[in-house]
């Protein structure tokens, strides 16, 4: 049944539909020229993005009227449903860009590495609520929620897809703290993951040459560091103010996929500093407001479940927008609610839905 939104957060709603409005113009924008290069279309790439945002925006607004409190009963069936999607990709989906992380027919698909995200934010958020005693035991409190994320990352590396792997991780440990974890716990986790990442990288051949760049991409312009040294191109020509709206040069097929991983670079490109400024402010609000319903919600379930979605959001932009500024090795992973991608988007704005319907039950007044 539909509870009454009587208190949503409506700093959250203004903020993510200027974010959301924003991203359909500039996936406009940065996809023309390759939409037209490939497809014969300008607009192939900004239909499909309005198609999403459209059913996105449908469906955070059904959940914001959900509540919330039902989630926990459905958590362990629909992880356990993102589990079966995650094995079943690996020889059924479809290969995009090096990685086999999509199930669908055509252009159109699903990825399940976006689905586990929020399945795994509703399980352990579920879990760890009456998990408070026992987060102190690093045996009974701290290991089984780490094993479950664990076991998504290992999955979502066999497609491969490393991005994803890190921002599953990044939640974890932003739940894990919310929850009560030992600031000794987390610092294991903190090393554990360190030694992970050097083992993954260590394993593929490409993620060593994204580490080459990423310490010199003028070792080899052409070449390992042409995207990165593409991406300060268009970061560092827009200026102040920006060449202006469609006045991109990097779009012209020297910036690979602009529409989805650097979209950013466009928009310093083409809005300037200021404009760049002015999205970086509106996320700083939404996981403002994100961790302030957390911080104000009813319950333990709500609080761990809306510090989890916004966690996701938080990391998600910090990786974005680290690689394209060159500030972290590079690693694909879109910039939420503006980079082109149908499950990306349609799964953040359904989470934001999630953390509306918290925020309507906040014990705190909305303003």
């Amino acid at each position: 049944m539909l509870q009454a939104r009587t208190k949503m957060d409506v700093v959250i709603v203004a903020a993510t539909l200027c974010l959301l409005a924003l991203g359909v113009t500039m996936v406009h924008s940065a996809s023309s020229v390759v939409s037209v290069e490939r497809f014969g279309d300008p607009f192939y790439f900004t239909k499909r993005q309005l198609l999403w945002a459209a059913l996105g925006v449908a469906l955070m607004l059904v959940l914001s009227g959900y509540d919330y409190h039902r989630w926990r009963r459905l958590a362990p069936a629909i992880a356990a449903i993102s589990f079966v999607l995650l094995v079943v990709v690996l020889p059924l989906g479809q290969s995009r860009n090096g990685s086999q992380a999509w199930l669908g027919i055509g252009s159109f698909g699903i990825q399940p590495s976006e689905f586990a995200k929020l399945a795994l934010i509703l399980f352990l958020a579920h879990y760890l609520t009456d998990s408070e005693q026992r987060m102190q035991s690093f045996w009974s409190g701290f290991v089984p929620p780490l094993c479950m994320a664990l076991l998504a990352v290992a999955l979502i590396m066999l497609e491969p897809d490393l991005g994803q792997s890190v921002v599953i991780i990044g939640t974890t440990v932003i739940l894990l703290f919310a929850a009560g974890a030992r600031l000794t716990h987390l610092a294991f986790l903190f090393g554990l993951g360190l030694a992970g990442f050097a083992g993954l990288v260590a394993m593929a051949p490409y993620r060593i040459n994204r580490i080459i760049a990423f310490l010199d991409p003028w070792q080899d312009p052409q070449g390992k560091g042409y995207q990165i040294i593409q991406s300060l191109y268009a970061l560092g020509s827009g200026g102040m103010l920006g060449l202006g709206f469609g006045n991109s040069r990097q779009k012209f097929l020297y910036l690979p996929e602009p529409q989805t991983d650097f979209i950013f670079s466009i928009i310093g490109e083409e809005l300037g500093y200021l404009g760049a400024a002015c999205v970086l402010l509106l996320f700083a609000v939404l996981v403002w407001r994100g961790f302030r319903v957390a911080l104000y919600a009813p319950d333990k379930f709500g609080a761990l479940l809306a510090a989890g979605i916004t966690g996701m959001m938080a990391v998600q932009v910090l990786i974005n927008i680290g690689v394209v500024t060159g500030s972290i090795p590079a690693t694909g992973i879109t910039l939420p609610l503006i980079s082109y991608g149908g499950s990306s988007l349609t799964l953040m704005l359904a989470g934001i839905g999630i953390l509306l319907n918290i925020s309507s039950q906040s014990s705190a007044a909305p303003g």
